[in-house]
């Protein structure tokens, strides 16, 4: 490597070093004792049977990989039937799966964008939605969060002959939810797409009938013509890859223009099947999302003490999402170590992977925790907690 690009790393090194940014991979073993409140496993399937009977019967019979991109040679019947079975579930009309949440993002927003398209964004999008708009040559405001006022004078100004809106249905990082509803009427009125992203909503959300099956479905979104929603495979799915959720007309266009789609090896036939069953599984099981949320509450509830104690405010997430912030990222890291000594595995998530620039701790909830976990790794937090100058 040359050696002003050396000097260069070693200077970023050293700054991330001096701002308590520095990241790791953190390897853990198969047959951890951890408290995980830390994954985004929602429902528990990542380990279940059924998924790894299936990735293993697809990998058997297809191959372990798809050999090639979905329009050469990489798609199987089992990327078809997950299709289907996955844009019934959510309520929208037709799917097109990508080989990560984080390419689906950008192919339809690069999709989509151009000089001709204004996206106005919620400032706490995810980092693959903001990627997109910065690879979509669109212009791109943001709005304060979850301001819809302030989306719909974005909106007002506009030159441009088309319009996105993007949001999260339940956001990563604070855990609340978007005002869906709200949005759609702004959508209606500026003749403007929603662009909704289900990741941490899809299997967690939704009531009655719709039970796990997120945000949209069940709700005057689904199936509407301004609505679009992408989804990850990878989270409550406990499989692996992303999806476009939305009209026949939009598939086709992505399937044509969508790069991040076109050009990528098709997602592996295992990791199609696995979603696939863990697709059945949210069917069949509505249990699982209220399982979630109600250990979401009981991890809240648990902590509620120790953070009222330091006059934070206690707030019910939307899903599985609990934030706790933090006065620095020093503290956030070395509360995060505490917890991991203690057998509790939590999210620490520090700046630019937080939205305000705050720091904080990040709890996830998921369907199998029992309650002694639940009890224990409150017990573990509020003493470190306690123990925060």
């Amino acid at each position: 490597m040359s050696a002003s690009m050396t000097q260069w790393l070693q200077r970023q090194a050293a700054v991330r070093d001096r701002r308590g940014l520095v990241r790791r991979p953190l390897p853990r073993a198969a047959d951890e004792q951890f408290i995980d409140l830390a994954s985004n496993d929602y429902l528990g399937l990542a380990a279940d049977p059924r998924l790894a009977e299936a990735a293993a019967a697809a990998a058997s019979l297809w191959g372990t990989g798809a050999t090639s991109s979905r329009l050469v040679a990489g798609t199987t019947r089992l990327h078809l039937d997950l299709e289907q079975e996955l844009a019934m579930l959510a309520g929208m009309e037709t799917a097109l799966v990508f080989s990560s949440g984080y390419l689906a993002n950008i192919g339809v927003i690069t999709a989509l964008g151009g000089p001709g398209t204004l996206i106005v964004a919620d400032e706490h999008c995810h980092a693959s939605m903001i990627d997109g708009f910065r690879l979509s040559r669109s212009r791109t405001e943001s709005f304060t969060h979850n301001s819809v006022e302030e989306a719909g004078r974005l909106l007002a100004g506009r030159s441009e002959p088309r319009a996105l809106i993007a949001v999260e249905s339940v956001y990563s990082v604070l855990g609340d939810e978007a005002p869906l509803v709200d949005l759609l009427d702004l959508a209606e009125q500026y003749d403007a797409v929603l662009l909704i992203d289900e990741a941490h909503s899809l299997g967690v959300t939704g009531t009655g009938n719709f039970q796990g099956r997120g945000s949209v479905a069940g709700t005057a979104l689904a199936g509407h013509p301004n609505v679009i929603v992408t989804a990850t495979l990878s989270k409550a799915l406990g499989s692996q890859g992303g999806a476009v959720l939305g009209s026949p007309l939009l598939r086709e266009h992505l399937v044509n223009r969508a790069r991040s789609f076109i050009f990528d090896t098709g997602l592996a036939p295992a990791s199609a099947a696995a979603a696939l069953a863990g697709v059945r599984i949210i069917r069949d099981e509505p249990w699982r999302a209220g399982s979630v949320r109600s250990n979401a509450a009981a991890l809240a509830a648990g902590l509620a003490p120790a953070l009222e104690a330091r006059g934070a405010a206690v707030e019910r997430a939307a899903g599985a999402v609990q934030s706790i912030a933090m006065p620095s990222a020093e503290s956030a890291l070395a509360a995060a170590g505490a917890a991991r000594t203690a057998g509790v595995r939590i999210g620490c998530f520090r700046p630019p992977s937080v939205p305000d620039g705050i720091s904080r701790l990040r709890l996830t909830a998921r369907a199998t925790l029992t309650p002694e976990e639940i009890e224990d790794s409150c017990a573990v937090l509020r003493g470190i907690l306690e123990e925060l100058p």
